[in-house]
């Protein structure tokens, strides 16, 4: 069922009919398959400096069938999906974080992908880059984490994904990995399941910006029908408990009309003092000019930032 549904909404023969797909921004229509998520106490964090708006306006949602999957409607400001964006495509990419494209020698070792692109108009280059992988790195491989495959995991990141895990009541949630997809309008993600880590008591969080994407979520085995959620730009997607070993995947990225990432309605002065964030990114955020090539990404591209515990709370190593 879940290969059937995949292939259905992947197809380029025809346009898939959307009318079963779960889109949180139409509830009058899907408030029988969703639900409201009791959000946690206060999470009391600087959300305008760090690119969400107050814990007070989150939006949180459940699926009724599959409580376990969790979703956050764009909690994020426009200053928000700019700034995560810049850090994804510009220092995110950069060594010793690895990508996709190291076996193939093509980013010279004093360049990094990103000033590549833009220094020689180099497009092919730019659609090329799949992935990257932060903290422990995702062995493809071997689906296993070691310790001589490790770089730190990038504070600002860390402490973002530790205040989403909050929210929804992991105070003691410690962003370990990640893995940061690069999606175009013609990507796809097969069906899989996310069970590398140690913890899998932990959630799993993912952060989209730019294009929309169909999301499956199906059950323990691939004979399981699976459940089509529409995400976009700036949700959350958190997978807990059982969600964590159901299959999932992208059957298809979405064209969309929304662009919240072009829009500039930030104050410099609330974003002075953001501690162990960019200064670089918040300064290119703020910049039209110096914004543009992020922007012309995401207006033809997805990237979707999933990030994981992977040790037991308390144990720092494997």
């Amino acid at each position: 069922m879940f290969k059937d549904s995949f292939k259905y909404y992947k197809t380029k023969a025809s346009v898939p009919d959307l009318s079963d797909v779960i889109d949180i921004y139409d509830l009058n229509k899907f408030d029988y398959k969703v639900q409201l998520f009791k959000k946690s106490r206060n999470i009391g964090a600087n959300n305008e400096c760090i690119g969400l708006i107050p814990f007070e306006n989150w939006e949180i949602y459940e699926l009724k069938e599959k409580p376990d999957l969790i979703y956050i409607k764009t909690p994020f400001t426009s200053f928000g999906q700019r700034y995560w964006t810049i850090q994804c495509l510009e220092n995110y990419t950069k060594k010793p974080n690895k990508l996709n494209l190291d076996p193939f020698n093509e980013i010279p070792s004093n360049e990094s992908w990103w000033e590549m692109c833009q220094k020689y108009k180099n497009f092919q280059l730019l659609k090329k880059l799949r992935w990257a992988t932060l903290g422990y790195h995702h062995n493809w491989d071997t689906k296993v984490y070691t310790e001589d495959f490790r770089n730190e995991f990038p504070s600002d990141l860390g402490l973002l994904s530790k205040i989403v895990a909050k929210a929804i009541g992991y105070d003691y949630f410690e962003p370990q990995a990640a893995i940061v997809n690069f999606y175009h309008l013609d990507s796809t993600l097969s069906g899989h399941t996310d069970h590398s880590e140690i913890n899998l008591e932990a959630p799993l969080i993912s952060f989209s910006f730019g294009q929309s994407a169909i999301f499956l979520l199906g059950g323990k085995t691939l004979e399981e029908k699976p459940t089509p959620l529409l995400i976009h730009s700036g949700d959350i997607i958190i997978m807990t408990k059982e969600a964590r070993l159901c299959y999932h995947g992208i059957p298809r990225i979405l064209k969309t009309d929304n662009t919240p990432w072009n829009t500039n309605n930030f104050s410099e002065e609330k974003l002075a003092n953001c501690g162990i964030f960019s200064d670089h990114a918040i300064f290119k955020s703020q910049n039209e000019e110096l914004w543009k090539p992020f922007g012309q990404y995401l207006n033809n591209s997805r990237i979707n930032m999933n990030v994981r515990q992977v040790l037991p709370s308390g144990q720092s190593s494997l």
